[in-house]
């Protein structure tokens, strides 16, 4: 699946047009993922800049969430101050993502724009929950949070009658992996399996990791058109390539993969800002952007593999496997991608509370059947704090 992508990427790498967004946000409540360096900070200080309402930096530390603020703040001519919020989110914890995800039901007006960009580029094998590390934080905590988000894009397009945008952010290295894994009878399972991953870690696991994203969005994408009503309003989901961008990602890289590295950001990296301008072409949504890979700017194709008819079943069987893992992760998210009942998960929520208590314990249990939910299939996920040391992410 490595296909001659090379020379079109050196050539877009130094002669790409990324044009400075000029896009008016005015109104408008913005979420980006990953905000307090890099991409993530760059793209929230465009959205502030072109007078979003609000820009919500949703970050692991919330200490340097409010350095990231002031940053901004400082940046700008007026003081932004009221309209910047740091919150709390760790892609690495389920129950992170879950809580954010009832945050913004709970505290925010309105949602129309989201930028997904945070993720990790771990080159050892970790564990976060029930994948390896990458898998976790790029793919499963990425579209757990896109998909809790759902409904209140949706509620908030047919009110305004705009469309609401949820873009993630993906990579050119999706070309790169030969991605052996998508062979196995259950991929998620393989790739959270260390012994049969064999030499399939390192940098690979992270272009695995992208691709798999990929796809899964693709096939998001198809779900919400195929489920979607004129009365519900528009969410369009797309994928960015930010191309090589000189950033932190790669610091847990091997010796070896630095040293080339060092020589490649020189010759071919772009800076923060100019990455950032991809982002914000995604965030401008279109309905020709739904379901696409968009690369410098401009709606694209992914790698050739992607669009054959192997990787057409694998996205299928992917989505088969991904959707019953949110569903133990959150039962009944799926609802999300067919209507903006988003009082179902908050219910569920409340019940869960209830159920610690002993003495409410049968009616919660009653509550939840007629729901649909199953408790038993709830996972109990371990934080991986401790292992955050450790962690890189993607800014």
């Amino acid at each position: 699946m490595i296909y001659p992508y090379g020379f079109r990427y050196i050539r877009n790498q130094l002669c790409a047009d990324l044009p400075i967004p000029t896009k008016s946000y005015t109104g408008q409540t913005v979420i980006v993922t990953g905000s307090n360096v890099g991409l993530g900070l760059e793209a929230a200080r465009y959205f502030v800049k072109l007078d979003a309402a609000k820009v919500i930096l949703a970050v692991r530390s919330v200490e340097k969430g409010e350095a990231a603020k002031q940053d901004i703040i400082s940046s700008t001519s007026v003081d932004k101050g009221p309209r910047i919020e740091v919150w709390e989110l760790d892609l690495c914890i389920y129950e992170s993502v879950k809580n954010f995800a009832l945050r913004v039901e709970r505290d925010l007006d309105s949602l129309d724009v989201v930028v997904e960009n945070a993720g990790v580029f771990m080159y050892d094998f970790l564990m976060a929950g029930e994948d390896e590390m990458n898998i976790t934080v790029n793919v499963v905590s990425t579209l757990l949070l896109g998909v809790l988000l759902l409904p209140k894009l949706r509620e908030t397009s047919a009110r305004t009658n705009k469309e609401g945008v949820l873009t993630m952010v993906g990579s050119w290295t999706h070309w790169l992996t030969p991605f052996s894994e998508r062979k196995a009878e259950h991929i998620f399972a393989r790739l959270a399996n260390k012994k049969e991953s064999g030499n399939n870690l390192g940098e690979n696991r992270y272009y695995v990791s992208k691709l798999v994203q990929l796809l899964c969005v693709r096939q998001l994408a198809e779900e919400i058109t195929k489920k979607s009503s004129e009365h519900e309003g528009n969410v369009v989901v797309s994928v960015v390539n930010p191309g090589f961008v000189k950033t932190q990602i790669m610091r847990n890289a091997s010796a070896a993969f630095h040293v080339f590295l060092k020589g490649l950001q020189k010759a071919l990296s772009r800076t923060a800002e100019q990455g950032a301008r991809t982002l914000m072409h995604g965030a401008a949504g279109g309905h020709e952007t739904h379901g696409k890979y968009l690369d410098d700017c401009k709606v694209s194709e992914p790698s050739v593999w992607v669009l054959s008819p192997e990787g057409q079943e694998t996205q299928r069987r992917l989505w088969a496997e991904f959707t019953a893992k949110l569903e133990r992760i959150q039962p009944g998210i799926l609802q999300n991608i067919r209507d903006a009942l988003f009082l179902s998960n908050i219910l569920f929520y409340l019940l869960i509370t209830i159920r610690r208590c002993s003495v409410f314990k049968p009616v919660s249990l009653l509550l939840l059947g007629s729901l649909g939910a199953n408790w038993g299939s709830v996972d109990i996920v371990p934080i991986c704090g401790d292992q955050m040391s450790t962690i890189t992410r993607l800014e």
